[in-house]
């Protein structure tokens, strides 16, 4: 008996899941520093491109949790979380960007996240008319 497309995410969701929770985390974390002492993002005397490092940590820090809780949606298969990460993710590429003059690699390394992402629930979309 094989499963039904709707039984649940696919390998190709829950791996987007996985590393949508990633960097979610990640951006999390690196608010949280930013919020806890805003030195700590300045690198050789280059900052983020932002004026104020704690309001910027903040958004940092609440576009990481609500990351992880659309993880979650999209391992148990609700489909609103599919286009909550979709849009995420974009909002959390944009935001690496702020970073990059500060922090390259590490901005380069979660845009890239962002867009396996966003390719993995974009390209294997399949509309709610296919599966009945």
């Amino acid at each position: 008996m094989s499963a039904r497309p709707t039984d649940g995410p696919s390998g190709w969701v829950s791996f987007a899941a996985v590393i949508l929770f990633m960097a979610g985390s990640l951006g999390f974390f690196y608010g949280l520093g930013a919020v806890l002492n805003d030195e700590a993002i300045t690198i050789q005397g280059r900052g983020v491109i932002v004026w104020d490092f704690t309001a910027w940590g903040w958004a940092h820090m609440i576009l990481g949790v609500i990351m992880v809780l659309t993880s979650a949606g999209l391992l148990m298969g609700l489909g609103w979380a599919r286009v909550m990460a979709v849009i995420f993710a974009t909002l959390n590429a944009i935001a690496q960007v702020g970073l990059i003059t500060a922090n390259p690699i590490w901005s380069t390394v979660l845009i890239a996240l962002d867009v396996i992402v966003i390719y993995q629930l974009t390209a294997r979309w399949v509309p709610a008319s296919v599966l009945d």
